[in-house]
């Protein structure tokens, strides 16, 4: 079902197209996507711990000597160098490498759970604006129109006026809902104004001649209950805090690691020139086991331990809130669009009853028994019931994407938009298993 109609030629923009841009250019879900893409070069960076680390030496300088030794004169000239090579390799670091590994790949899986709610979101203001693109220019047009009608309401009263049909106080009483009139089509042109400027922040491009919305009601669960058990179950405001608590958990084992020992190896070789007698060369090779026993060390470590543990416990606090929000959105967005469905059905059946009224009360007022102020009245009363109808239409569309916004499943690949989808994925796969290189995977 057409819910709010504006003229337009078959190019006209959609909704699903103005969602496309909003999710291909809208600038906080673009930085939100490079946040993301900084939070999977945290793998990278924790798998170095299982990785050789392997440094180069060089150095050269000049040494001069001048004196006598045991009564013989001693006078040389040295330029000492030595080249050298250094691998070192971490065997057991009581488990902070696989640890921190497995924190940085659920922060990984948190930042694209909030990277989603943050598309979700975008898209919902793309069509929240959309929306109320099309309902403040409807309801502009309806107060033009409503201008239109008491300025020839006024000419006819003053002709009548002229005749003494009627007194100067139906005369005054058409100036000034006239005057009302104007004012408030002063007041839509503002709000049109604001609508526009925001459907610009969101989705990019200035609104031209857009297309009726239409709701997602094929989306939309058949139950309150069905939609709560989907919200709770795939809502990313939801799994997003279920993988901080992992994150934290990891950090407990992190800081747990502290407290066991350690054990590397380490190699060197080393090419000398000079260093003691001119002319002389000497290779030197070792290889060097080290193992580490931490005994105590102030402390800090245990009130490290702690402080981790009690994060965890905040973390599984704010899964547990982050449900309750999440169950509250859904029945609250519920109970909108069922507002808004028997709105549209009540105002539907206003505007009608309200049109009958108008031109009953237009033919008695040809007739006398009606007044001046009685059109006013009814012609009024018929333009709010029009403008109630345009908000319920604009409600109604914007009910049926709040559902599935609460829901977590407005998202482009979910209701089928026709856009590239960006693959968070894609550029983990790229990054994961880098060992060296300081280009990002886009050539940067």
């Amino acid at each position: 079902m057409t819910l709010v109609v504006a003229a337009g030629p078959a190019a006209a923009e959609t909704l699903e197209s103005a969602l496309a841009r909003a999710y291909a250019g809208n600038p906080t879900l673009n930085a939100q996507r490079a946040l993301q893409r900084s939070t999977d070069e945290n793998v990278p960076q924790a798998l170095a711990g299982y990785r050789p680390r392997v440094s180069a030496t060089a150095n050269v300088g000049v040494n001069y000597q001048d004196g006598s030794l045991g009564g013989t004169q001693a006078r040389q000239a040295l330029i000492p160098g030595a080249a050298g090579l250094t691998v070192s390799q971490n065997l057991f670091n009581g488990f902070q490498t696989d640890n921190r590994t497995r924190q940085a790949e659920s922060q990984v899986l948190s930042g694209r759970e909030s990277l989603r709610n943050i598309e979700m979101q975008t898209l919902f203001g793309a069509a929240q604006s959309y929306m109320n693109v099309l309902a403040d220019t409807a309801t502009l047009e309806l107060n033009r129109n409503n201008v239109e009608v008491l300025e020839e309401q006024l000419r006819q009263t003053r002709d009548r006026f002229n005749v003494g049909e009627v007194t100067r106080t139906d005369v005054a009483q058409a100036e000034a809902r006239l005057a009302g009139a104007r004012s408030q089509v002063s007041v839509a042109e503002s709000n049109l104004r604001t609508s526009i400027a925001t459907f610009r922040q969101i989705v990019g491009v200035e609104p031209r001649q857009l297309a009726p919305g239409r709701p997602l009601d094929r989306y939309v669960p058949g139950t309150l209950t069905a939609a709560i058990e989907i919200g709770l179950a795939e809502h990313p405001q939801i799994l997003a805090a279920l993988h901080a608590v992992d994150i934290a958990e990891a950090a407990v084992k992190v800081a747990e690691g502290a407290l066991y020992p350690t054990v590397s190896v380490s190699g060197s070789v080393q090419q000398v020139f000079d260093q003691q007698i001119a002319n002389t060369r000497l290779f030197v090779g070792s290889v060097v086991g080290q193992l580490n026993v931490p005994l105590y060390q102030g402390g800090a470590e245990y009130a490290a331990i702690r402080q981790a543990k009690e994060q965890v416990g905040q973390a599984r606090l704010t899964a547990e809130l982050n449900r309750d929000s999440v169950r509250a959105a859904i029945v609250t967005a519920w109970g909108n669009l069922e507002a808004a469905k028997a709105q549209v059905i009540a105002s539907q059946a206003q505007v009608q009853a309200n049109e009958v009224a108008l031109n009953g009360v237009r033919e008695e007022a040809r007739v006398g028994q009606r007044t001046t102020l009685d059109v006013l009245n009814a012609q009024q009363e018929l333009l709010n019931a029009r403008v109630s109808l345009i908000s319920a239409q604009r409600n109604r569309v914007v009910g049926s994407y709040q559902v599935v916004q609460t829901i977590g499943r407005l998202t482009t690949r979910f209701i089928a938009i026709p856009v590239a989808q960006y693959s968070a994925k894609q550029h983990f796969d790229q990054v994961k298993d880098l060992w060296y290189g300081v280009r990002t995977p886009d050539g940067r």
